[in-house]
Protein backbone atom coordinates (compact mmCIF):
# COMPACT_ATOMS: atom_id res chain seq x y z
CA UNK A 1 0.00 0.00 0.00
CA UNK A 2 2.78 2.36 0.88
CA UNK A 3 4.55 1.43 -2.33
CA UNK A 4 1.42 2.33 -4.37
CA UNK A 5 1.08 5.72 -2.65
CA UNK A 6 4.70 6.55 -3.37
CA UNK A 7 4.33 5.66 -7.03
CA UNK A 8 1.20 7.78 -7.36
CA UNK A 9 2.95 10.77 -5.74
CA UNK A 10 5.94 10.51 -8.05
CA UNK A 11 3.67 10.34 -11.10
CA UNK A 12 1.73 13.45 -10.07
CA UNK A 13 4.96 15.34 -9.40
CA UNK A 14 6.34 14.49 -12.83
CA UNK A 15 3.11 15.62 -14.51
CA UNK A 16 3.19 18.94 -12.60
CA UNK A 17 6.81 19.67 -13.57
CA UNK A 18 6.12 18.85 -17.21
CA UNK A 19 3.12 21.21 -17.22
CA UNK A 20 5.17 24.08 -15.83
CA UNK A 21 7.87 23.50 -18.40
CA UNK A 22 5.33 23.56 -21.24
CA UNK A 23 3.81 26.79 -19.93
CA UNK A 24 7.26 28.47 -19.77
CA UNK A 25 7.97 27.39 -23.33
CA UNK A 26 4.61 28.81 -24.48
CA UNK A 27 5.32 32.08 -22.65
CA UNK A 28 8.73 32.29 -24.24
CA UNK A 29 7.29 31.68 -27.71
CA UNK A 30 4.59 34.30 -27.11
CA UNK A 31 7.16 36.82 -25.88
CA UNK A 32 9.37 36.24 -28.89
CA UNK A 33 6.39 36.58 -31.24
CA UNK A 34 5.30 39.85 -29.61
CA UNK A 35 8.84 41.19 -29.81
CA UNK A 36 9.11 40.37 -33.51
CA UNK A 37 5.74 41.98 -34.23
CA UNK A 38 6.84 45.10 -32.35
CA UNK A 39 10.03 45.27 -34.40
CA UNK A 40 8.10 44.94 -37.65
CA UNK A 41 5.60 47.68 -36.71
CA UNK A 42 8.20 50.13 -35.37
CA UNK A 43 9.57 52.91 -37.64
CA UNK A 44 13.05 52.30 -39.11
CA UNK A 45 14.57 55.01 -36.91
CA UNK A 46 13.86 52.93 -33.80
CA UNK A 47 14.47 49.48 -35.25
CA UNK A 48 18.09 48.82 -34.40
CA UNK A 49 18.98 47.22 -31.09
CA UNK A 50 22.62 48.19 -31.38
CA UNK A 51 24.76 51.21 -31.94
CA UNK A 52 27.16 49.76 -34.48
CA UNK A 53 30.11 52.16 -34.61
CA UNK A 54 30.17 55.97 -34.48
CA UNK A 55 33.31 57.88 -35.43
CA UNK A 56 33.59 61.50 -34.42
CA UNK A 57 36.44 63.44 -36.00
CA UNK A 58 37.43 67.08 -35.85
CA UNK A 59 37.40 69.25 -38.97
CA UNK A 60 37.84 72.90 -38.05
CA UNK A 61 38.37 71.89 -34.42
CA UNK A 62 42.08 71.10 -34.44
CA UNK A 63 42.01 69.85 -30.87
CA UNK A 64 39.28 67.26 -31.41
CA UNK A 65 40.65 63.78 -32.03
CA UNK A 66 38.83 60.80 -33.53
CA UNK A 67 36.68 58.99 -30.96
CA UNK A 68 35.12 55.59 -31.64
CA UNK A 69 31.92 54.38 -29.99
CA UNK A 70 32.04 50.58 -30.31
CA UNK A 71 29.06 48.24 -30.57
CA UNK A 72 26.74 48.53 -27.57
CA UNK A 73 23.66 46.41 -26.94
CA UNK A 74 20.37 48.21 -26.21
CA UNK A 75 20.05 46.34 -22.92
CA UNK A 76 23.56 47.47 -21.96
CA UNK A 77 22.78 51.04 -22.96
CA UNK A 78 19.66 51.16 -20.82
CA UNK A 79 21.60 49.89 -17.83
CA UNK A 80 24.55 52.24 -18.43
CA UNK A 81 25.31 55.30 -16.37
CA UNK A 82 24.14 58.72 -17.69
CA UNK A 83 27.64 59.50 -18.94
CA UNK A 84 27.55 56.36 -21.06
CA UNK A 85 24.24 57.44 -22.60
CA UNK A 86 25.84 60.76 -23.59
CA UNK A 87 28.65 58.95 -25.36
CA UNK A 88 26.15 57.06 -27.51
CA UNK A 89 24.66 60.25 -28.96
CA UNK A 90 27.41 62.87 -29.40
CA UNK A 91 26.39 66.27 -30.81
CA UNK A 92 26.62 66.54 -34.63
CA UNK A 93 29.64 68.37 -36.09
CA UNK A 94 28.04 69.46 -39.35
CA UNK A 95 28.68 73.12 -38.59
CA UNK A 96 32.41 72.52 -38.65
CA UNK A 97 32.66 71.27 -42.25
CA UNK A 98 35.62 72.77 -44.11
CA UNK A 99 34.47 74.72 -47.19
CA UNK A 100 35.87 73.61 -50.53
CA UNK A 101 38.66 75.88 -51.73
CA UNK A 102 38.10 76.74 -55.39
CA UNK A 103 40.68 79.54 -55.68
CA UNK A 104 42.01 79.67 -59.23
CA UNK A 105 45.47 80.81 -60.38
CA UNK A 106 47.31 80.90 -63.68
CA UNK A 107 50.41 78.69 -63.89
CA UNK A 108 53.41 80.92 -63.10
CA UNK A 109 56.57 78.84 -63.02
CA UNK A 110 59.65 81.00 -62.48
CA UNK A 111 61.45 82.18 -65.59
CA UNK A 112 64.42 80.09 -66.66
CA UNK A 113 68.01 80.99 -67.44
CA UNK A 114 68.99 82.20 -70.93
CA UNK A 115 72.42 82.43 -72.50
CA UNK A 116 73.20 85.89 -73.84
CA UNK A 117 75.10 84.39 -76.78
CA UNK A 118 71.98 82.66 -78.16
CA UNK A 119 69.14 84.80 -76.74
CA UNK A 120 70.47 88.34 -76.32
CA UNK A 121 67.03 90.05 -76.12
CA UNK A 122 64.58 90.02 -73.21
CA UNK A 123 61.23 91.81 -73.69
CA UNK A 124 58.31 92.34 -71.32
CA UNK A 125 55.46 94.69 -70.43
CA UNK A 126 55.52 96.67 -67.20
CA UNK A 127 53.04 95.66 -64.50
CA UNK A 128 52.11 97.54 -61.34
CA UNK A 129 49.52 95.07 -60.02
CA UNK A 130 50.05 94.26 -56.35
CA UNK A 131 47.18 91.82 -55.76
CA UNK A 132 49.41 88.76 -55.46
CA UNK A 133 51.31 90.13 -52.46
CA UNK A 134 48.17 91.02 -50.47
CA UNK A 135 46.57 87.71 -51.40
CA UNK A 136 49.58 85.70 -50.23
CA UNK A 137 49.71 87.78 -47.06
CA UNK A 138 46.15 86.66 -46.25
CA UNK A 139 47.19 83.01 -46.64
CA UNK A 140 50.16 83.45 -44.30
CA UNK A 141 48.09 85.31 -41.71
CA UNK A 142 45.68 82.36 -41.72
CA UNK A 143 48.61 80.05 -40.97
CA UNK A 144 48.70 78.53 -44.46
CA UNK A 145 51.43 78.29 -47.06
CA UNK A 146 50.10 79.84 -50.29
CA UNK A 147 49.82 77.91 -53.56
CA UNK A 148 53.00 78.43 -55.57
CA UNK A 149 51.05 79.87 -58.51
CA UNK A 150 49.53 82.51 -56.21
CA UNK A 151 53.01 84.05 -55.86
CA UNK A 152 53.99 86.51 -58.60
CA UNK A 153 57.44 87.92 -57.93
CA UNK A 154 56.90 91.24 -59.73
CA UNK A 155 53.77 91.95 -57.65
CA UNK A 156 55.80 91.41 -54.46
CA UNK A 157 58.58 93.72 -55.64
CA UNK A 158 56.23 96.46 -56.86
CA UNK A 159 54.08 96.41 -53.74
CA UNK A 160 56.65 98.70 -52.11
CA UNK A 161 57.66 102.25 -52.96
CA UNK A 162 61.31 103.03 -53.68
CA UNK A 163 63.02 106.40 -53.42
CA UNK A 164 63.60 107.09 -57.11
CA UNK A 165 63.87 110.76 -58.00
CA UNK A 166 60.61 112.15 -59.36
CA UNK A 167 60.96 113.70 -62.86
CA UNK A 168 60.18 117.40 -63.08
CA UNK A 169 59.73 117.57 -66.85
CA UNK A 170 56.31 116.16 -67.77
CA UNK A 171 57.23 115.91 -71.44
CA UNK A 172 58.76 112.57 -70.45
CA UNK A 173 56.34 111.02 -67.93
CA UNK A 174 58.88 108.94 -66.02
CA UNK A 175 62.58 108.67 -65.30
CA UNK A 176 64.57 105.42 -65.46
CA UNK A 177 67.29 104.16 -63.10
CA UNK A 178 69.63 101.16 -62.96
CA UNK A 179 71.78 99.60 -60.22
CA UNK A 180 73.96 96.48 -60.30
CA UNK A 181 75.52 94.56 -57.39
CA UNK A 182 76.44 90.98 -56.38
CA UNK A 183 73.54 88.74 -55.38
CA UNK A 184 73.15 87.77 -51.71
CA UNK A 185 72.36 84.12 -52.52
CA UNK A 186 75.33 83.24 -54.79
CA UNK A 187 78.88 84.48 -55.32
CA UNK A 188 78.49 83.64 -59.02
CA UNK A 189 75.50 85.92 -59.62
CA UNK A 190 74.71 89.63 -59.79
CA UNK A 191 71.39 91.48 -59.48
CA UNK A 192 70.40 94.21 -61.94
CA UNK A 193 67.64 96.57 -60.80
CA UNK A 194 65.71 98.65 -63.34
CA UNK A 195 63.47 101.34 -61.88
CA UNK A 196 60.89 103.69 -63.42
CA UNK A 197 59.42 106.62 -61.52
CA UNK A 198 56.37 108.46 -62.82
CA UNK A 199 55.80 112.14 -62.18
CA UNK A 200 53.35 113.12 -59.46
CA UNK A 201 50.32 115.39 -59.50
CA UNK A 202 48.57 117.35 -56.77
CA UNK A 203 45.03 116.14 -56.12
CA UNK A 204 43.66 119.41 -57.48
CA UNK A 205 45.29 118.69 -60.86
CA UNK A 206 43.84 115.20 -61.16
CA UNK A 207 41.52 114.61 -64.09
CA UNK A 208 37.78 114.25 -63.34
CA UNK A 209 36.72 110.63 -62.98
CA UNK A 210 33.63 108.78 -64.16
CA UNK A 211 33.56 105.66 -61.98
CA UNK A 212 31.17 102.71 -62.07
CA UNK A 213 31.27 100.44 -59.03
CA UNK A 214 30.32 96.94 -60.22
CA UNK A 215 29.70 94.99 -57.00
CA UNK A 216 29.14 91.27 -56.54
CA UNK A 217 26.33 90.81 -53.98
CA UNK A 218 25.86 87.06 -54.44
CA UNK A 219 25.28 84.81 -51.43
CA UNK A 220 28.97 83.97 -51.01
CA UNK A 221 29.73 87.65 -50.31
CA UNK A 222 28.12 87.73 -46.84
CA UNK A 223 31.38 87.05 -44.92
CA UNK A 224 32.88 89.98 -43.00
CA UNK A 225 36.00 90.05 -45.20
CA UNK A 226 33.87 90.29 -48.33
CA UNK A 227 30.84 92.58 -48.81
CA UNK A 228 31.13 94.42 -45.45
CA UNK A 229 34.84 95.11 -46.08
CA UNK A 230 34.07 96.05 -49.69
CA UNK A 231 31.47 98.60 -48.58
CA UNK A 232 33.88 100.13 -46.06
CA UNK A 233 36.64 100.29 -48.68
CA UNK A 234 34.58 102.00 -51.37
CA UNK A 235 33.10 104.36 -48.77
CA UNK A 236 36.61 105.59 -47.94
CA UNK A 237 37.26 106.15 -51.64
CA UNK A 238 34.00 108.08 -52.12
CA UNK A 239 35.00 110.51 -49.36
CA UNK A 240 38.04 111.52 -51.46
CA UNK A 241 36.07 112.34 -54.62
CA UNK A 242 35.52 115.87 -55.85
CA UNK A 243 32.46 117.59 -57.28
CA UNK A 244 33.88 116.96 -60.78
CA UNK A 245 33.73 113.19 -60.30
CA UNK A 246 30.77 110.92 -61.05
CA UNK A 247 29.82 107.58 -59.48
CA UNK A 248 27.37 104.88 -60.57
CA UNK A 249 26.60 101.67 -58.68
CA UNK A 250 25.63 98.40 -60.38
CA UNK A 251 25.17 95.11 -58.50
CA UNK A 252 24.86 91.54 -59.71
CA UNK A 253 23.70 88.36 -58.01
CA UNK A 254 20.77 86.24 -59.28
CA UNK A 255 19.91 89.32 -61.34
CA UNK A 256 21.41 92.72 -62.12
CA UNK A 257 20.36 96.01 -60.56
CA UNK A 258 21.22 99.64 -61.16
CA UNK A 259 21.36 100.78 -57.55
CA UNK A 260 22.62 104.28 -58.31
CA UNK A 261 22.56 106.09 -61.64
CA UNK A 262 25.45 108.51 -62.38
CA UNK A 263 25.73 110.79 -59.33
CA UNK A 264 28.13 113.70 -58.76
CA UNK A 265 30.92 113.22 -56.25
CA UNK A 266 29.70 116.12 -54.11
CA UNK A 267 26.63 114.03 -53.17
CA UNK A 268 28.79 111.82 -51.00
CA UNK A 269 26.09 110.80 -48.52
CA UNK A 270 23.78 109.65 -51.32
CA UNK A 271 26.53 107.44 -52.72
CA UNK A 272 27.49 106.12 -49.28
CA UNK A 273 23.87 105.33 -48.41
CA UNK A 274 23.55 103.37 -51.65
CA UNK A 275 26.64 101.35 -50.74
CA UNK A 276 25.40 100.68 -47.21
CA UNK A 277 22.09 99.38 -48.55
CA UNK A 278 23.75 96.43 -50.25
CA UNK A 279 22.92 92.93 -48.99
CA UNK A 280 24.36 89.57 -50.06
CA UNK A 281 22.15 86.84 -51.54
CA UNK A 282 21.56 84.90 -54.76
CA UNK A 283 23.64 83.60 -57.66
CA UNK A 284 26.36 85.33 -59.66
CA UNK A 285 24.94 86.64 -62.93
CA UNK A 286 28.09 88.47 -63.96
CA UNK A 287 27.45 88.80 -67.70
CA UNK A 288 24.47 91.11 -67.32
CA UNK A 289 26.25 93.05 -64.57
CA UNK A 290 29.39 93.91 -66.51
CA UNK A 291 27.38 94.88 -69.58
CA UNK A 292 25.21 97.23 -67.52
CA UNK A 293 28.31 98.71 -65.87
CA UNK A 294 29.84 99.55 -69.22
CA UNK A 295 26.53 101.06 -70.34
CA UNK A 296 26.56 103.39 -67.33
CA UNK A 297 30.19 104.29 -68.00
CA UNK A 298 29.35 105.28 -71.57
CA UNK A 299 26.28 107.17 -70.38
CA UNK A 300 28.35 109.43 -68.09
CA UNK A 301 31.49 109.41 -70.27
CA UNK A 302 33.89 112.30 -69.56
CA UNK A 303 35.88 113.27 -72.62
CA UNK A 304 39.50 113.79 -71.61
CA UNK A 305 38.80 112.39 -68.15
CA UNK A 306 39.10 109.02 -66.43
CA UNK A 307 36.35 106.55 -67.35
CA UNK A 308 36.62 103.32 -65.40
CA UNK A 309 34.63 100.34 -64.19
CA UNK A 310 35.76 99.02 -60.79
CA UNK A 311 34.80 95.35 -60.45
CA UNK A 312 34.72 94.14 -56.82
CA UNK A 313 34.07 90.45 -56.21
CA UNK A 314 35.14 87.32 -54.31
CA UNK A 315 35.01 85.02 -57.32
CA UNK A 316 34.07 84.58 -60.92
CA UNK A 317 30.96 84.83 -63.06
CA UNK A 318 29.27 81.45 -62.68
CA UNK A 319 26.13 82.32 -64.65
CA UNK A 320 25.88 83.78 -68.12
CA UNK A 321 29.05 84.82 -69.90
CA UNK A 322 31.55 82.50 -68.22
CA UNK A 323 33.84 82.02 -71.22
CA UNK A 324 37.03 83.90 -70.36
CA UNK A 325 37.83 84.65 -73.99
CA UNK A 326 34.41 86.25 -74.46
CA UNK A 327 34.97 88.36 -71.34
CA UNK A 328 38.40 89.40 -72.63
CA UNK A 329 36.88 90.48 -75.95
CA UNK A 330 34.23 92.55 -74.17
CA UNK A 331 36.80 94.27 -71.95
CA UNK A 332 39.20 94.88 -74.87
CA UNK A 333 36.43 96.46 -76.97
CA UNK A 334 35.43 98.80 -74.13
CA UNK A 335 39.10 99.73 -73.62
CA UNK A 336 39.24 100.87 -77.24
CA UNK A 337 36.19 103.04 -76.53
CA UNK A 338 37.96 104.73 -73.63
CA UNK A 339 36.61 102.79 -70.63
CA UNK A 340 39.22 100.97 -68.53
CA UNK A 341 38.75 98.26 -65.90
CA UNK A 342 40.12 97.84 -62.38
CA UNK A 343 39.53 94.60 -60.46
CA UNK A 344 39.40 94.33 -56.66
CA UNK A 345 39.45 90.88 -55.07
CA UNK A 346 37.94 90.00 -51.68
CA UNK A 347 37.76 86.88 -49.53
CA UNK A 348 38.79 83.28 -49.95
CA UNK A 349 37.33 80.00 -51.21
CA UNK A 350 36.08 81.07 -54.65
CA UNK A 351 38.70 83.64 -55.60
CA UNK A 352 39.48 83.63 -59.33
CA UNK A 353 42.85 85.38 -59.40
CA UNK A 354 43.49 84.16 -62.95
CA UNK A 355 40.45 85.97 -64.32
CA UNK A 356 40.88 89.10 -62.20
CA UNK A 357 44.48 89.69 -63.24
CA UNK A 358 43.90 89.03 -66.94
CA UNK A 359 40.84 91.26 -67.19
CA UNK A 360 42.66 94.13 -65.47
CA UNK A 361 45.63 93.76 -67.81
CA UNK A 362 43.42 93.75 -70.89
CA UNK A 363 41.29 96.59 -69.52
CA UNK A 364 44.29 98.94 -69.09
CA UNK A 365 43.56 99.02 -65.37
CA UNK A 366 45.11 97.39 -62.34
CA UNK A 367 44.38 94.49 -60.04
CA UNK A 368 44.47 94.65 -56.24
CA UNK A 369 43.42 92.30 -53.46
CA UNK A 370 41.78 93.87 -50.41
CA UNK A 371 42.18 91.77 -47.27
CA UNK A 372 42.13 94.58 -44.67
CA UNK A 373 41.07 98.21 -44.31
CA UNK A 374 44.77 99.02 -44.13
CA UNK A 375 45.16 97.63 -47.65
CA UNK A 376 42.06 99.51 -48.81
CA UNK A 377 43.62 102.74 -47.58
CA UNK A 378 46.79 101.99 -49.53
CA UNK A 379 45.07 101.14 -52.82
CA UNK A 380 42.03 103.45 -52.80
CA UNK A 381 43.26 106.46 -50.82
CA UNK A 382 47.03 106.88 -50.82
CA UNK A 383 47.46 105.58 -54.35
CA UNK A 384 44.10 106.67 -55.76
CA UNK A 385 45.53 109.15 -58.28
CA UNK A 386 47.94 106.55 -59.63
CA UNK A 387 45.30 103.84 -59.54
CA UNK A 388 42.92 105.88 -61.66
CA UNK A 389 44.99 108.18 -63.88
CA UNK A 390 47.63 106.91 -66.32
CA UNK A 391 50.54 109.07 -67.44
CA UNK A 392 52.10 106.53 -69.82
CA UNK A 393 50.39 103.76 -71.79
CA UNK A 394 51.65 100.56 -73.43
CA UNK A 395 54.97 100.70 -71.58
CA UNK A 396 57.41 98.02 -72.76
CA UNK A 397 60.97 97.23 -71.73
CA UNK A 398 63.58 95.44 -73.82
CA UNK A 399 67.10 94.55 -72.72
CA UNK A 400 69.92 93.60 -75.08
CA UNK A 401 72.82 91.81 -73.37
CA UNK A 402 76.41 91.97 -74.57
CA UNK A 403 77.53 88.30 -74.66
CA UNK A 404 81.17 89.26 -74.30
CA UNK A 405 80.37 90.57 -70.79
CA UNK A 406 77.18 88.77 -69.75
CA UNK A 407 77.09 84.98 -69.90
CA UNK A 408 73.52 84.34 -68.66
CA UNK A 409 70.47 86.21 -67.41
CA UNK A 410 67.13 85.47 -65.73
CA UNK A 411 64.18 87.85 -65.35
CA UNK A 412 62.64 87.54 -61.87
CA UNK A 413 58.87 87.59 -62.31
CA UNK A 414 56.72 89.08 -65.10
CA UNK A 415 55.90 85.57 -66.40
CA UNK A 416 52.43 86.69 -67.48
CA UNK A 417 53.78 89.88 -69.11
CA UNK A 418 56.47 88.48 -71.41
CA UNK A 419 56.37 89.75 -74.99
CA UNK A 420 57.81 88.57 -78.27
CA UNK A 421 60.94 90.51 -79.20
CA UNK A 422 59.23 91.88 -82.32
CA UNK A 423 56.33 93.17 -80.18
CA UNK A 424 58.58 95.85 -78.72
CA UNK A 425 58.41 97.98 -81.88
CA UNK A 426 54.81 97.11 -82.73
CA UNK A 427 52.59 99.91 -81.46
CA UNK A 428 49.49 97.76 -81.96
CA UNK A 429 50.55 95.38 -79.19
CA UNK A 430 48.98 96.27 -75.85
CA UNK A 431 51.13 96.61 -72.74
CA UNK A 432 50.95 97.95 -69.18
CA UNK A 433 50.32 101.45 -67.87
CA UNK A 434 52.12 103.67 -65.38
CA UNK A 435 49.92 105.83 -63.18
CA UNK A 436 50.55 109.18 -61.52
CA UNK A 437 53.39 108.81 -59.00
CA UNK A 438 53.75 105.08 -59.62
CA UNK A 439 57.08 103.27 -59.49
CA UNK A 440 57.92 100.17 -61.52
CA UNK A 441 60.82 97.90 -60.57
CA UNK A 442 62.23 94.88 -62.39
CA UNK A 443 65.09 92.65 -61.25
CA UNK A 444 67.35 90.45 -63.36
CA UNK A 445 69.78 87.84 -62.09
CA UNK A 446 72.97 87.96 -64.20
CA UNK A 447 75.97 85.65 -64.57
CA UNK A 448 78.89 87.69 -65.83
CA UNK A 449 81.61 86.28 -68.06
CA UNK A 450 84.27 84.70 -65.85
CA UNK A 451 81.75 83.32 -63.34
CA UNK A 452 80.38 79.78 -63.27
CA UNK A 453 77.25 79.56 -65.40
CA UNK A 454 74.17 77.44 -64.86
CA UNK A 455 74.10 76.23 -68.47
CA UNK A 456 77.02 74.42 -70.09
CA UNK A 457 79.07 76.28 -72.68
CA UNK A 458 78.08 75.58 -76.29
CA UNK A 459 80.31 72.95 -77.86
CA UNK A 460 79.54 73.82 -81.48
CA UNK A 461 79.51 77.59 -81.26
CA UNK A 462 81.16 78.70 -84.49
CA UNK A 463 82.29 82.23 -83.68
CA UNK A 464 84.09 83.16 -80.52
CA UNK A 465 82.69 86.43 -79.22
CA UNK A 466 85.31 89.08 -78.75
CA UNK A 467 84.68 92.67 -77.75
CA UNK A 468 86.63 95.44 -76.09
CA UNK A 469 83.45 97.24 -75.07
CA UNK A 470 82.71 97.76 -71.39
CA UNK A 471 78.97 97.80 -72.11
CA UNK A 472 77.08 95.09 -70.25
CA UNK A 473 73.66 95.76 -71.73
CA UNK A 474 71.30 98.32 -73.18
CA UNK A 475 67.90 99.13 -71.67
CA UNK A 476 65.24 100.36 -74.11
CA UNK A 477 61.79 101.58 -73.06
CA UNK A 478 58.81 102.36 -75.29
CA UNK A 479 55.67 104.17 -74.14
CA UNK A 480 52.75 106.22 -75.42
CA UNK A 481 51.45 109.42 -73.93
CA UNK A 482 47.72 109.23 -73.10
CA UNK A 483 45.71 109.69 -76.27
CA UNK A 484 48.66 109.05 -78.62
CA UNK A 485 48.85 106.11 -81.02
CA UNK A 486 52.58 106.36 -81.71
CA UNK A 487 55.14 105.31 -79.11
CA UNK A 488 58.26 107.13 -77.97
CA UNK A 489 61.63 105.50 -77.27
CA UNK A 490 64.18 106.14 -74.54
CA UNK A 491 67.31 104.09 -73.86
CA UNK A 492 70.38 103.89 -71.66
CA UNK A 493 73.48 101.72 -71.41
CA UNK A 494 74.77 99.91 -68.32
CA UNK A 495 78.56 99.77 -68.20
CA UNK A 496 80.95 97.47 -66.40
CA UNK A 497 82.08 100.37 -64.23
CA UNK A 498 78.63 100.53 -62.64
CA UNK A 499 79.05 97.15 -60.92
CA UNK A 500 79.27 97.64 -57.16
CA UNK A 501 81.98 95.66 -55.34
CA UNK A 502 79.64 93.83 -52.95
CA UNK A 503 76.00 93.52 -51.92
CA UNK A 504 76.40 95.76 -48.86
CA UNK A 505 77.60 98.62 -51.09
CA UNK A 506 74.22 98.79 -52.81
CA UNK A 507 71.50 101.26 -51.86
CA UNK A 508 69.10 100.41 -49.05
CA UNK A 509 66.19 100.22 -51.53
CA UNK A 510 68.18 97.85 -53.75
CA UNK A 511 68.84 95.51 -50.84
CA UNK A 512 65.24 95.62 -49.63
CA UNK A 513 63.89 94.91 -53.12
CA UNK A 514 66.29 91.97 -53.42
CA UNK A 515 65.05 90.56 -50.10
CA UNK A 516 61.46 90.84 -51.36
CA UNK A 517 62.40 89.00 -54.57
CA UNK A 518 64.13 86.33 -52.52
CA UNK A 519 61.04 85.87 -50.33
CA UNK A 520 58.76 85.44 -53.35
CA UNK A 521 61.12 82.90 -54.86
CA UNK A 522 61.39 81.07 -51.54
CA UNK A 523 57.59 80.75 -51.37
CA UNK A 524 57.63 79.37 -54.93
CA UNK A 525 60.28 76.85 -53.80
CA UNK A 526 62.70 78.24 -56.38
CA UNK A 527 65.79 76.29 -57.31
CA UNK A 528 67.82 79.47 -57.80
CA UNK A 529 68.25 80.64 -54.18
CA UNK A 530 70.81 78.07 -53.12
CA UNK A 531 70.93 77.74 -49.33
CA UNK A 532 69.41 81.13 -48.58
CA UNK A 533 67.05 80.73 -45.60
CA UNK A 534 64.08 82.74 -44.37
CA UNK A 535 66.12 84.21 -41.53
CA UNK A 536 68.69 85.50 -44.08
CA UNK A 537 65.89 87.23 -46.00
CA UNK A 538 64.40 88.73 -42.83
CA UNK A 539 67.81 90.03 -41.72
CA UNK A 540 68.37 91.87 -45.01
CA UNK A 541 64.86 93.34 -44.98
CA UNK A 542 65.05 94.39 -41.33
CA UNK A 543 68.41 96.14 -41.85
CA UNK A 544 67.05 98.06 -44.86
CA UNK A 545 63.58 98.98 -43.67
CA UNK A 546 64.38 102.68 -44.04
CA UNK A 547 61.62 105.29 -43.87
CA UNK A 548 58.46 103.25 -43.35
CA UNK A 549 55.60 105.58 -42.30
CA UNK A 550 52.82 103.05 -42.92
CA UNK A 551 54.72 99.97 -41.66
CA UNK A 552 54.55 98.16 -45.00
CA UNK A 553 58.18 97.07 -44.74
CA UNK A 554 57.88 96.21 -41.06
CA UNK A 555 54.89 94.03 -41.89
CA UNK A 556 56.97 92.33 -44.60
CA UNK A 557 59.63 91.32 -42.06
CA UNK A 558 56.89 89.82 -39.88
CA UNK A 559 55.52 87.84 -42.85
CA UNK A 560 58.95 86.38 -43.61
CA UNK A 561 59.32 85.28 -39.99
CA UNK A 562 55.78 83.87 -40.01
CA UNK A 563 56.42 81.89 -43.21
CA UNK A 564 59.53 80.36 -41.68
CA UNK A 565 57.44 78.96 -38.81
CA UNK A 566 54.78 77.33 -41.01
Amino acid sequence: MNTNKTAIALTLGALFIAGCANQEAKNAQSSAKNHNETEQKSPPAHKSETVEKIVVSGSRMSDVHAVEYMQVRESQALMAAPTMKKRIAPPPLADFAVPQNRDNYLPSDSNGVFQAATTPLSTFSVDVDTGSYANVRSYLNMGQQPPKDAVREEAFINYFDYAYSVPEDKSQPFASYTELAPAPWSDERHILRIGLQGYDLPVADRKPSNLVFLVDVSGSMHDQNKLPLLIQSLTMMVKQLSARDTVSLVTYAGNTQLVLSPTKGKEKQTIINALKSLKAGGGTYGESGIKMAYQQAQKAFIKGGVNRVILATDGDFNLGLTNLDALKDLVAEQRKQGVSLTTLGFGRGNYNDAMMEQLANIGDGNHAYIDTLHEAQKVLLRQMSGTLQSIANDVKIQLEFNPSQVKEYRLIGYQNRLLKDEDFNNDKVDAGEIGVGHTVTALYELTLVGNQGQVDALRYQQNKIESTSDELLQVKIRYKLPGDNESKLISQVVNKQQILPDFNSASSDFKFATSVAAFAQKLKQSQYLGNMAYHDIASIARANRGDDPFNYRGEFVNLVELASAL
